[in-house]
């Protein structure tokens, strides 16, 4: 696997997860493959010199929900800022937990050693809320971000977004279901756009209606059918969509492959989008192994793709 992610790294360079279904006493025939968590141990402590390579700007609120307040943290570089900055999609079946940012550094340290500022976005979380409420909180949580970015020392038009999963799926609605804002809304952060610059997806959730289909409905996923088009990025193509790096095993059991396939061809077939695709042979959900790599690849590709020259 990792010498497979090598290959993929070095190809780029040239050129959070979902929830399990509860037991039901009449299960569907064929529910399919079981939606598990992101493997945890695949993270690690950052050493103290890591610690020392960026200050926090801790839990900013950017909106509520239900009385609740919705935040994020931001990792500002001491060294070597570049002017751009990547917001991550902190959600793994839509369980959006939140962590201190001394533990979530070590992440981000790719980025961080770029020159990047990393914003950790949070949204209101499964299974008290559902997918839509997701969507919902990280899009508006973008609009501020992008309206903030400045105190931050960052660039409004060199944002990019990145997540897996669960966090894919919502790195994509940050991509591709992205606007610039309502001039007549009555949330005055709602006039404001929330278009980002560049998107990286891991094995992201495209078509929920496919995703879901036969599943149990509990926590995340316990919503109306009729919202599957409003959630689903695969819906949401336009010719305003950033350029996009997605990367999925051939042998995921979770999200189908054909469809992100299919979101990948609408998005060739806009004039103008960069649309980049790396499939692993052989590899199911997660990328257990080579999570060094991987990071390699998305920070490389956010270097390149949020580059001053770049910039809109």
């Amino acid at each position: 696997m990792r010498f497979l992610i090598r290959l993929i790294f070095a190809a780029v360079l040239a050129a959070g997860a979902l929830p399990a279904p509860q037991a039901s006493a009449q299960p569907p025939a064929d529910p399919g493959p079981p939606l598990s968590g992101y493997p945890r141990s695949a993270l690690r402590a950052p050493t103290p010199a890591e610690l020392k390579t960026a200050t926090y700007v801790r839990d900013v609120i950017y909106g509520h929900r239900d009385g609740m307040a919705l935040t994020y943290d931001v990792f500002k570089p001491v060294k070597k800022a570049n002017g751009a900055l990547v917001v991550n999609m902190v959600s793994a079946g839509w369980r959006s937990s939140w962590g201190p940012p001394e533990e979530r550094q070590a992440r981000y340290q790719a980025l961080i050693d770029k020159g990047f500022t990393v914003v950790a976005l949070y949204h209101a979380s499964a299974p008290r809320f559902q997918v839509p409420d997701a969507v919902a909180d990280v899009r508006l949580g973008m609009r501020h971000i992008r309206l903030h970015a400045r105190d931050y020392g960052a660039d409004p038009a060199r944002i990019g977004v990145w997540g897996a999963s669960a966090g894919g799926h919502l790195a994509l609605v940050a991509g591709v279901m992205a606007d610039d804002g309502n001039p007549a809304a009555a949330n005055p952060l709602e006039r404001s756009g929330n278009r980002v610059a560049a998107v990286v997806a891991y094995y992201p959730p495209v078509d929920l209606a496919t995703l879901l289909q036969g599943r149990p409905k509990s926590g995340a996923i316990d919503f109306d059918d009729k919202l599957f088009a409003s959630v689903s990025p695969i819906f949401g193509v336009d010719a305003r969509d950033p350029p996009t790096l997605i990367l999925q095993g051939d042998a995921d059991k979770v999200v189908p492959l054909k469809d992100v396939q299919t979101l990948v061809d609408k998005l060739k077939t806009q004039k103008g989008i960069k649309i980049d695709q790396s499939i692993i042979h052989g590899a199911n959900h997660f990328f257990e192994n080579g999570v060094d790599e991987l990071m390699a690849i998305c920070s490389n590709y956010l270097d390149k793709r949020l580059a001053m020259d770049n910039a809109p």
